[in-house]
């Protein structure tokens, strides 16, 4: 068991999150670059989602995480080059994205407060600020609004999934898609389109509320982002149950 720092803090977890925010930026890309060129990227970009799920283990210096590590990279240098790790490739986009509409979609329940009433109530709690009135049902409806994009590019990603020529699931099945998306094309969506359609969104939303809610704990979205990573693991933790 690794002993925490003098304030109480898991020095491991501090260094974790940085290195997963660099994994995880550099996913996309990585994928990308398999999805269109193919050869050792495809190994690649699967070790980089790997290393991603196992850096706070291996931190923190758990054996079984080692040896899962080292198997997953064996695995991945074998199966190099062949049309399984292209299957593979198919998932994560279809997985976050539904895992991230279930979340929001999960918290508009009976008994259940909005995922981004949550956020904001924290935010606001955290300066010492009375939630605006108004607010707690723009951020319903704001909790909606996330739920249904993220539900339509889940439904997306699984449709190009099933129909790209090479590497997708009716070609790896030796059917003939109904409609026939390139590869490059499918990549393009599910590996980057989605990121940038998502912080669109995410910059539109944040504009308009800076008008709308004029009165806030932040000053601009650095300000913001800020606050949010000081609400801490626990906080974030406690939101995804």
């Amino acid at each position: 068991m690794v002993a925490g720092g003098a304030d109480g803090r898991d020095p491991a977890a501090a260094l974790a999150l940085p290195v997963q925010l660099l994994l995880g930026v550099a996913y996309p890309f990585l994928a990308h670059l398999a999805g269109t060129r193919g050869g050792m990227w495809p190994a690649l970009a699967l070790a980089d989602l790997v290393l991603l799920m196992l850096v706070l283990p291996l931190l923190h210096r758990r054996w079984w995480a080692l040896g899962l590590l080292a198997v997953s990279l064996a695995l991945l240098a074998a199966l190099a080059g062949t049309l399984w790790l292209d299957l593979l490739l198919l998932a994560p986009p279809v997985l976050f994205t539904g895992w991230l509409a279930w979340l929001f979609g999960r918290s508009l329940l009976g008994g259940r407060t909005p995922l981004v009433t949550r956020i904001v109530s924290a935010l606001y709690a955290q300066s010492g600020w009375p939630l605006p009135e108004g607010l707690p049902a723009y951020a319903r409806r704001l909790t909606l609004g996330w739920a249904l994009l993220l539900a339509g590019l889940t439904l997306a990603n699984a449709a190009l999934a099933v129909c790209a020529v090479p590497g997708g699931v009716l070609y790896a099945l030796g059917r003939e898609p109904w409609v026939a998306v390139p590869q490059h094309a499918w990549s393009w969506f599910a590996n980057l389109l989605n990121y940038g359609m998502v912080g669109g969104f995410m910059a539109a939303e944040f504009q308009y509320r800076k008008r709308r809610f004029p009165q806030r704990p932040y000053r601009n979205g650095l300000d913001f982002a800020r606050r949010l990573a000081a609400l801490g693991p626990r906080f974030w933790r406690d939101l995804l149950r």
